[in-house]
């Protein structure tokens, strides 16, 4: 009789992959970039259990303010209650499943769109129309299902998970690592979103390795960086990153002059954070910006853009002129991402393509390839 091998799964084939030292490390399998029950899987096990992130919480300045999202399928509310603190809920009406709120805006109340049932800000049911003649109707016992919503360093984080340890423990090492930049202080300025035809795994090891900097940026910040003063240390079972020391060919990226605070090379330093699943972070001392990533799928991914402005920066007499500076650029980065990151899709579905070896500079890559096939059940 002959035997045949059994072809192996595309979860089995990342362990594989991981399996051996980085030193002797390749791109992840192709598969787990194409395969559709591979993505409902990363749904399933990765972004319906880990920190998601909203936004930033000044984007939520007073009570009213909301904003909605979709995680693993689940509508969700954040908002800021009567009390000033940030609340999640369910964004789907306890009466005949309606969901209730769209994008980003400010309510005294939450009204669903199809029978007026309106919530509180704290999710209680505040009055239904036409309920009396209902004996099994009881306003007190309904209400939103809550969300777990924390703010860590200003970041607004989301989850479905009411067991996920809090950031503030599992991301301590990120604070250790930029607590002296107080992420929290920085004010957003600008967010908005788009789709682009992508893996979501892509887009966030782009974000993760700077060895394309030179090529793919060459015509906005491919000249601020040299490869040989890029530094990719270990990351942790929550979070990869790295670092560059940056020339002073973009004056945003450094400490302001009135930062009398930050010594020697911190006020140079771009650190490049990224926080699984799926939150990546530029943080320079002048100015930030994030992408907060969504799969739609295996080859389309919806992005959250957003960015600003340390204190300092934001109290120069030339802000404004500065904020479009900034803007102004990240929006050509943006260009030269897309075009890089859609062409490695286009690549990975092509049948002659396989994946190749990677740089030192590539190990945020590789770790999270480790933390994927880790999050991932066994077979």
């Amino acid at each position: 009789m002959t035997r045949h091998d059994t072809a192996l799964s595309p979860a089995d084939e990342l362990r594989a992959n991981v399996s051996v030292p980085f030193e002797r490390a390749h791109a992840m399998p192709k598969s787990v970039y194409t395969s559709s029950d591979f993505a409902a899987e990363e749904v399933r096990h990765i972004f319906a259990k880990d920190w998601l992130c909203a936004g930033r919480a000044d984007a939520l300045k007073e009570p009213g303010d909301y904003m909605t999202m979709t995680i693993a399928g689940e509508p969700v509310i954040i908002l800021r209650d009567t009390d000033g603190d940030l609340r999640g809920m369910s964004n789907v009406c306890r009466h005949r499943m309606s969901t209730l709120l769209e994008g980003r805006g400010h309510v005294r109340a939450i009204v669903c769109p199809y029978h007026a049932w309106t919530y509180n800000l704290d999710g209680s049911l505040r009055g239904a129309p036409a309920m009396a003649a209902n004996e099994a109707f009881c306003r007190e016992a309904i209400a939103l299902p809550a969300v777990r919503v924390e703010n860590w360093l200003g970041w607004i984080m989301v989850t479905l998970n009411a067991d996920a340890p809090s950031p503030a423990v599992a991301l301590a090492d990120v604070e250790k690592l930029v607590g002296h930049l107080d992420m929290g202080g920085y004010v957003e300025t600008f967010r908005e979103t788009f789709r682009w035809n992508t893996n979501w795994k892509v887009l966030a090891e782009n974000f993760m390795e700077s060895y394309h900097l030179p090529v793919c940026h060459s015509g906005t910040i491919g000249g601020t960086v040299d490869l040989m003063k890029m530094t990719c240390p270990e990351g942790t079972l929550a979070f990869n990153y790295h670092y560059i020391v940056k020339n002073d060919l973009v004056p945003l990226a450094l400490a302001h002059p009135s930062n009398t605070k930050l010594q020697g090379d911190d006020r140079r330093i771009t650190w490049l954070l990224a926080i699984y699943p799926a939150l990546m972070i530029t943080l320079t001392p002048g100015y930030f910006w994030y992408l907060s990533l969504t799969p739609q799928g295996p080859d389309q991914v919806d992005v959250l853009f957003g960015g600003g402005m340390s204190l300092e920066w934001m109290a120069d007499p030339a802000a404004e002129a500065n904020l479009a500076s900034v803007k102004a650029l990240l929006d050509d980065v943006n260009v030269e991402d897309k075009g890089c990151v859609e062409k490695v899709y286009r690549g990975l579905v092509a049948g002659l393509s396989q994946p190749g070896p990677l740089s030192h500079l590539e190990r945020p890559n590789f770790e999270f390839a480790q933390y994927l096939a880790s999050k991932l059940p066994q077979a």
